[in-house]
């Protein structure tokens, strides 16, 4: 564990124990365009397998954005489910969630990997980019 931060009156701490999954749930399941083909418990064992996760909380302690990862703690690792409310955005929540996660973390000089279909500028700011001819992938079969 890395521990908590701040960010101008929240905090951002990657306390497993912590994490509200009902909450992060009610946000993904209705306002993530992403990973509608879950269902809760499958969510839930995510989180649960999860290599580390990220929780960002209001003054009033409530789980106002979220990031999980999976790894193989070596080398590489993945991010997913990074989210932040609505009413809670434009504050850098999301970026200080990708910078707990990815820049500040156990896993700083590892390989990260994600799929976005939005917020390339958050992600580019913590260096992520486009693969190179080296990355290779196969897509879900599921319908989109």
């Amino acid at each position: 564990m890395v521990g908590p931060g701040r960010l101008d009156g929240y905090e951002l701490d990657d306390d497993r124990a912590r994490v509200d999954l009902a909450a992060a749930w009610a946000f993904l399941s209705t306002d993530a365009y992403w990973g509608r083909w879950r269902t809760e418990d499958d969510f839930r064992r995510q989180v649960e397998h999860a290599w580390r996760v990220v929780g960002a909380y209001a003054a009033d302690g409530r789980m106002v954005g979220f990031a999980r990862a999976w790894s193989d703690g070596v080398a590489s690792a993945y991010l997913a489910d990074v989210y932040v409310e609505a009413e809670h955005r434009g504050r850098g929540l999301g970026s200080a969630i990708v910078r707990l996660m990815v820049d500040d973390g156990p896993g700083r000089d590892f390989r990260w990997m994600l799929h976005t279909a939005d917020a390339h500028g958050l992600y580019r700011r913590h260096g992520f980019a486009a693969p190179d001819d080296t990355y290779l992938e196969r897509p879900s079969r599921r319908p989109s």
